[in-house]
């Protein structure tokens, strides 16, 4: 039952990064930042084969308690960072369906999770498309093999750079509800035998009652180049699943209980997958424009 944490983890990684970026192709003005404080969580007993189709396993979770933050250095330059300070994963009870005695007990660890710093540089400030590349550093300070067997993870050891170019602009609908589109295309090079990585997506916004209400909704695909090694031939519990590939969707929806400070929820799951639970993550948090 190993590897079925390994495809949460790898999941869940994804949709709590891509929920908490605020700027897409804008990034932040001098002086000025976003800073997020959330909670996110994914609890499956099912997931995406290697084919694609889905298969049921041990009702396996992992709960993050984040920090995200883009602060303008400059005009052009903005910091970004996201710091899973506190990452908690589990395994229920592996119970006989005849008897119903606990085949394998269940387990759990807590400890630092994954984390994430970059930099994102704006290429056409004040123009009608904004675009922005950014380059992200994966930092492995989860726990890679934790737990009595070894097989529970907070992050997957690897050392990872994702380049990405963003493309966004704006609309004004009589100025009463204005909205956004943004489009992202990346790379993504991973190290220790692990696949690269090409990923794409897009998400539109809009704000609603005079900017306190903003709705998003996000599409993102990863497509692996199995340049890696193969899926089930990691021995090593310190890994996760390689060649992990989806289509997923997700909605965020904000509200700003006064100008600088709001509230976030949000949901995500795969429309289709390999190597990836198949169950939807969560996210609720508190957020503060600087």
């Amino acid at each position: 039952m190993r590897t079925f944490s390994h495809f949460i983890v790898t999941f869940l990684l994804f949709v709590s990064v891509q929920s908490a970026i605020a700027g897409g192709g804008w990034p932040q003005p001098k002086g000025h930042g976003y800073f997020k404080l959330y909670e996110s969580w994914i609890v499956a007993n099912q997931h995406f084969t290697n084919t694609g189709k889905i298969d049921p396993n041990v009702t396996t979770g992992l709960y993050n308690t984040n920090l995200y933050a883009e602060y303008g250095f400059t005009d052009r330059i903005t910091g970004v960072m996201h710091f899973a300070f506190f990452s908690r994963a589990t395994v229920n009870n592996l119970i006989s369906e005849s008897s119903g005695e606990v085949i394998t007990p269940g387990d759990a660890i807590n400890g630092l999770g994954d984390s994430q710093i970059g930099i994102k540089y704006g290429l056409t400030p004040k123009k009608r498309i904004s675009v922005a590349p950014s380059l992200t550093f994966g930092l492995p300070l989860g726990i890679s093999s934790g737990g009595i067997n070894g097989n529970l993870q907070t992050g997957d050891g690897e050392f990872n750079q994702i380049i990405r170019v963003d493309a966004g602009t704006g609309f004004n609908s009589s100025g009463k509800s204005p909205f956004y589109l943004n489009v992202y295309a990346g790379f993504n090079n991973r190290t220790n035998d692990y696949s690269d990585e090409v990923r794409f997506g897009c998400e539109g916004g809009i704000s609603l009652n005079e900017k306190k209400f903003i709705a998003i909704v996000r599409m993102d695909v990863v497509k692996s180049l199995r340049n890696g090694v193969p899926s089930g031939e990691v021995i090593s519990t310190s890994t996760f699943a390689n060649n992990t590939e989806y289509t997923g969707i997700g909605l965020e929806l904000n509200y700003k209980v006064s100008k600088r400070m709001g509230i976030s929820v949000g949901a995500a799951g795969a429309l289709s997958g390999r190597i990836i639970m198949a169950a939807p993550a969560y996210t609720a948090g508190i957020f503060f424009e600087l």
